[in-house]
């Protein structure tokens, strides 16, 4: 049964809006390949640097940390304070869970005091779900505190459990650290940035350290060509139909005629005139059989 040109319009429209479908899904896929690019690169460039002063980074209370400067080690030279530690939550390392030991480390920038929130490392759950195994202590006195600086993380927008966070956001972690006792900070500056410990000097009870970023570039690339692959059968499967049913009608009508035309008339003209030539040779030979007799 032949397709209707209404059909034919619809079917013709369903694949021009898959194959669009498809193509945005590609240019989506595509931009997410070329972010992740542009962070690997980022990581590449900075993670392996030279340490540099806090201060060459981030040179001022209240100062945000440059995106260039993502990743970049900094040395931070002051004192840590116990009291105001809290727990970060939900933020598992190579698939344990457990907590991040968050310690705010009072330092100076442009001769004003100044606190930068240290991820210490991570610890594992312990028998209660809800609580850590421990919580080391971070050494007393002066430290320098190696640290790979990372931007200030957006404050949550919901409360936690006394003495955890769900974000490294340093005023968020300093308030929370303050509402649990920890007054020493209560009236110190932050900046927009944050430290993951590499190392300490003096060194206290080792900790499992933030894992090294990960710069595999996923499978984003592979997806884009996958998409533009579905954008062009979704094309050519419309193509493909139209021409083969056009094709079987065009055979169809030609039998037709052929069924219509029992003496022949649509066969080329050499054969009717060899046809013809044949019937007149017989009817010669019938004329003269009679006459002998």
């Amino acid at each position: 049964m032949r397709r209707t040109r209404r059909q034919w319009v619809t079917l013709g429209l369903a694949a021009v809006l898959l194959a669009a479908l498809c193509v945005l899904a590609a240019f989506w896929q595509w931009h997410r390949y070329t972010d992740r690019q542009e962070q690997i690169a980022l990581v590449e460039a900075n993670y392996g640097t030279d340490p540099a002063p806090l201060a060459e980074l981030v040179n001022a209370p209240g100062t945000v940390l440059a995106p260039d400067d993502e990743w970049r080690p900094a040395v931070v030279v002051g004192e840590y304070v116990p009291a105001g530690t809290m727990l970060l939550r939900n933020r598992p390392v190579n698939g344990t869970p457990g907590f991040h030991l968050l310690v705010p480390l009072r330092t100076e920038l442009d001769g004003e005091p100044v606190v930068l929130v240290v991820d210490r490392g991570f610890v594992p759950l312990g028998a209660d779900a809800g609580e850590p195994a421990a919580v080391p202590a971070p050494p007393a006195g002066e430290v320098a505190v190696t640290v790979t600086l990372r931007p200030d993380e957006p404050a949550a927008d919901r409360g936690a459990q006394a003495g955890t966070v769900s974000r490294i956001n340093n005023d968020q972690v300093l308030a929370a650290a303050v509402s649990g006792g920890a007054t020493a900070v209560a009236d110190d500056a932050t900046v927009g940035a944050y430290g993951q410990m590499r190392s300490e000097d003096p060194a206290a009870e080792a900790l499992v350290p933030a894992p090294r970023p990960d710069t595999d570039p996923g499978s984003h690339l592979s997806y884009t060509f996958q998409w533009v692959i579905f954008a062009l059968g979704a094309v050519g499967g419309f193509v493909l139909l139209w021409r083969r049913e056009t094709r079987a009608a065009t055979v169809s009508a030609g039998e037709l005629i052929a069924a219509d035309d029992p003496g022949g008339t649509s066969r080329p003209r050499r054969e009717r005139r060899a046809a013809r030539h044949a019937d007149e040779e017989h009817e010669d030979a019938l004329v003269d059989a009679s006459q002998t007799e």
